[in-house]
């Protein structure tokens, strides 16, 4: 497909990212010529990778595909991601898409827009009548492994995909399918291409991370395990893990000397029990707090860096009260968090928790976001002021802004210095 342009657009997670940069360079591999967003050049096909966890980012997504319609007339437009598994038949009819792949469809992305572009896709009465459907309902069960590129400094790679829990609020399940996994032995494959562009860190990504191993029987241990042993990389974190995944036998052995980082992002999504409860998690405050309580006793000393703790939550969950609300402020208050990543209850078609009494406003909702973030700032600030002093190593990132270049802690504090090419890419030793 020599002299074809294609233009990428993702929309969402850093899972999304993973695999958008996987179709891309596959895509190179076939003979495409990449354009970027801001390119006046006109793109023969557009992929368009799509989020659905809110409204919101639904409403997002339609209003993209239209832009890249009017601003690429001849273009074939290309949907995936949760949106295009969510909304399939919806998207179908929006003028100027082509081809939408769902959440079972990913590893046939790249080959079916070639064969579409050629004139040689099959439809389903074609590939019923030459005896192909069920090979070809086989490949789609495939999971697509993935890893992002363009960064110098930091890859996100997939390992998992899927979720089998069902909480009431979310369509992640619906999106994304069953809780899966990549290999340990083609996820640490993936991992020796990234060491070799010469990137020094990896994020592991996934859906539902911690629950890794349910389609190969191997264990998330196991995997971070092997990912230890790969040369070239010299930073892991994990990019979220439920609380009830994160094992004492995890902690311990990051703890005993690893090249996994003093950083953990874990969703809380509310601090009140009985919400907790009623949305279908699987643990209770005790025990949030307890598992934050056994990382900082085993990966905290004095004189060394203190753990950075991201953790999600969601304001205005159907019965959230104002005392509701405040448990949940109260909580997130008495863990001292380094961040909080704040969502505003988005109500989901076909979820438990759109059928639940109790809605809250859009207007209550906004007040609360603005008091959780508020006192995310001021926990920022004190996890920055309670690691002055301490030694820590800084990979510094390529990019230059007004003459500095900054770059991330062990425990992601963000440290600015004066720019120096030759540093770039490079993990040196800082006092915070």
């Amino acid at each position: 497909m020599g002299g074809m342009k294609i233009l990428f657009l993702t929309l969402g997670c850093k899972l999304n990212y993973a695999e958008t940069s996987t179709y891309e360079r596959e895509f190179i591999k076939e003979g495409f010529e990449v354009i970027g967003p801001r390119s006046k050049e006109q793109a023969d096909v557009c992929l368009i990778n799509t989020c659905a966890v809110t409204e919101t980012a639904e409403k997002k997504d339609r209003n993209l595909i239209r832009k890249m319609h009017r601003q690429h007339p001849g273009a074939a437009i290309v949907v995936t991601g949760c949106y295009a598994e969510l909304r399939k038949e919806s998207i179908q009819k929006i003028e100027g898409v082509s081809l939408v792949f769902g959440a079972k469809q990913k590893t046939r992305v790249v080959k079916d827009t070639i064969a579409f572009l050629k004139g040689e896709l099959l439809s389903e009465e074609d590939l019923q009548r030459k005896g192909l459907a069920e090979e070809y309902r086989e490949i789609s069960k495939d999971t697509l492994p993935a890893f992002s590129t363009g960064e110098r400094t930091r890859s996100f790679l997939k390992v998992q995909d899927g979720c089998n829990n069902f909480c009431a609020y979310c369509t992640v399940p619906f999106a994304r399918g069953e809780s899966r996994n990549i290999p340990i032995c083609e996820v640490v494959k993936q991992a020796r291409a990234i060491a070799a562009e010469g990137v020094k860190e990896i994020v592991l990504t996934g859906v539902n991370t911690g629950d890794y191993g349910r389609t190969t029987g191997e264990s998330f241990l196991d995997l971070l395990k092997a990912l230890n042993e790969v040369d070239g990389i010299e930073r892991y974190r994990i990019s979220s893990i439920e609380p009830n995944l994160i094992t004492e036998e995890i902690v311990d052995w990051i703890a005993s000397g690893t090249k996994f980082q003093p950083h953990f992002h874990i969703p809380l999504q509310t601090g009140s029990d009985t919400l907790l409860h009623s949305m279908g998690r699987h643990y209770t405050t005790e025990f949030f707090a307890s598992r934050i309580d056994y990382i900082r006793k085993a990966m905290e000393a004095e004189g060394k860096p203190k753990v950075f703790f991201g953790i999600d939550t969601m304001v205005g969950l159907p019965g959230e009260t104002e005392e509701l609300f405040m448990e949940t402020y109260r909580f997130i208050e008495s863990l001292h968090p380094a961040f909080v990543h704040i969502f505003p209850y988005s109500r989901r078609p076909g979820t438990r928790a759109a059928a639940m009494d109790g809605q809250v406003s859009e207007k209550v909702k906004e007040e609360r976001v603005h008091r959780l973030e508020e006192l995310s700032d001021r926990l920022h600030a004190e996890f920055i002021k309670a690691n002055e002093g301490v030694h820590e190593k800084v990979l510094l990132e390529s990019s230059e802004k007004d003459g500095m270049m900054a770059g991330y802690t062990g425990n992601y504090i963000r440290i600015e210095r004066p720019f120096d090419g030759s540093l770039s890419g490079k993990i040196i030793d800082v006092v915070i």
